[in-house]
């Protein structure tokens, strides 16, 4: 079981942490994590793409013209779909992308995630986050100081109202919760900073 030091906002010791192998031990499983990534960014999509076929576009009611004898081809409606202002066809429609894959391949990947990320360096744990006020610049410092590169994730288990509205500027930087966490955070910030009772409660979360 691997050791990982706790740091404070000033990046000063403050201790050491065990990372259990059940989260940071785990071997790198491509295929769930797809299947995580894809289900995630599946379950985003609105699905509000709308067209209209010949049914549903106005006009049209009557055959513009007589079947047989006027030189021109056959037509009976004006909203084909052949013609200019005509409905749309195999057009989309407002439709649901969201499916559901099994909870222990959602936990699986999310694991596999973390242990990655533990073994590429990018996991940082810290002792807690507080600011006296809402500042960006105070944050972006506080970042700087850490050491963290890329984007960054910052995770607690319950982010205070300074730090969320601090960090909401900072492109590349996200403020979230631990317990909505997922295979497709992890992998997509370079800088995992855990606080002390973000990791918690992923020990507690994974042993149940």
């Amino acid at each position: 079981m691997p050791q990982i030091a706790v740091v404070n906002i000033k990046n000063e010791k403050v201790g050491e942490v065990n990372l259990p192998d059940s989260l940071f031990g785990v071997e790198r499983k491509d295929h769930l994590l797809h299947d995580a990534i894809q289900q995630y960014l599946a379950n985003q999509r609105s699905g509000t793409a709308s067209t209209k076929n010949r049914s549903a576009v106005s006009g049209g009611g009557r055959k513009p013209w007589r079947q047989k004898g006027t030189g021109r081809a056959r037509a009976g409606s004006i909203r084909s779909p052949l013609w200019r202002g005509g409905g749309t066809i195999f057009g989309p429609t407002p439709r649901d992308y969201s499916y559901r894959i099994p909870k222990k391949v959602r936990r699986a990947a999310f694991y596999s995630a973390l242990s990655e990320k533990a073994r590429e360096n990018g996991l940082l744990v810290i002792d807690s986050v507080k600011l006296e006020r809402a500042s960006t610049k105070d944050l972006l410092k506080m970042l700087a100081t850490l050491g963290a590169k890329g984007k960054v994730l910052l995770a607690m288990k319950s982010p205070s109202p300074l730090v969320l509205k601090s960090a909401h500027n900072l492109p590349g930087v996200r403020v979230a919760s631990v317990e909505g966490m997922n295979a497709f955070d992890v992998c997509l910030h370079d800088t995992l900073i855990l606080t002390r009772d973000a990791l918690g409660f992923l020990e507690e979360n994974a042993k149940g």
